[in-house]
């Protein structure tokens, strides 16, 4: 059971022997349960699916580690990114075969040169009086800082549309993104040779919804927009998991092979 490939027209159905796997990276300030909603219809359709966690230290580093994941998996990989998520995995799959659709859900997409400062700087937000920075420091005398979101910001610019019961928990459970997640420019650009889909959060404070469009627009993605906050995947889970089948359906497609 899967959705139309409507990006590319016409309609097939993945079986069970071409069902790719479903790899979910979430972004910074959260961590892998930010699927759950997503995850559950998933595997009720059936399919195989992944949420690593996201180390959060850097570009070059988390996207590295997120390739080894995918090079553990065996057959046809679906790659979803959420927010920071989408800048990894745009590194994490290039050179592999195997990820044959990529879907980026409110999420960074840079391309070789650019990285979630400078399309920052193009495409304002409210994210940058929203964070506050903290030193760590780690094994092996390594140091850097982490940034969080200040927690009576979160709700207003992450997550509106959840209930502040809920946004309040999230601050306290964050998961704090390295500097250098957001400085390191990319050196890879996946989506370039990978068919793509994105999914635009039009209330999103987070991320600008127009960098999302231009992101998505670039790249040639099939795009759909909702009324969302950052957090779509948490919010209006059905809404991504739509998107995520279409990528799914055309990944068993051998029209998947090439960017529309």
């Amino acid at each position: 059971m899967a959705a139309p490939a409507t990006a590319y027209g016409g309609t097939t159905t993945a079986t069970t022997a071409t069902k790719p796997t479903i790899v979910l990276v979430h972004g910074a300030f959260a961590d892998a349960s930010s699927w759950n909603g997503v995850i559950e219809r998933l595997q009720r359709r059936g399919y195989t699916v992944i949420a690593p966690a996201n180390p959060l230290r850097g570009l070059y580093s988390d996207s590295t580690y997120i390739a080894s994941v995918l090079d553990s998996i065996k057959g046809p990989i679906v790659l979803v990114g959420h927010s920071y998520g989408g800048a990894v995995n745009s590194s994490a799959a290039a050179g592999n075969p195997r990820v044959k659709s990529l879907v980026y859900v409110s999420a960074l997409m840079p391309d070789v040169g650019e990285s979630g400062m400078s399309l920052a700087a193009r495409f304002p937000s409210e994210l940058g009086t929203a964070m506050k920075s903290v030193p760590y420091r780690a094994g092996g005398g390594a140091s850097g800082t982490d940034l969080y979101l200040k927690p009576d910001k979160l709700h207003q610019v992450f997550a509106a549309d959840l209930p502040e019961s809920t946004t309040k928990l999230m601050a306290v459970t964050q998961r704090p993104a390295a500097t250098t997640a957001f400085s390191q420019p990319a050196k890879v650009a996946a989506w370039k040779h990978i068919p793509s889909w994105f999914l635009v959060a039009k209330q999103d404070k987070t991320i600008n919804p127009n960098q999302e469009r231009f992101e998505a627009k670039r790249a040639g993605s099939h795009t759909v927009e909702i009324n969302s906050s950052h957090v779509a995947m948490i919010a209006h889970p059905e809404a991504v998991t739509d998107l995520i089948l279409q990528a799914a359906t055309a990944a068993a497609s051998t029209r998947a092979y090439a960017r529309p």
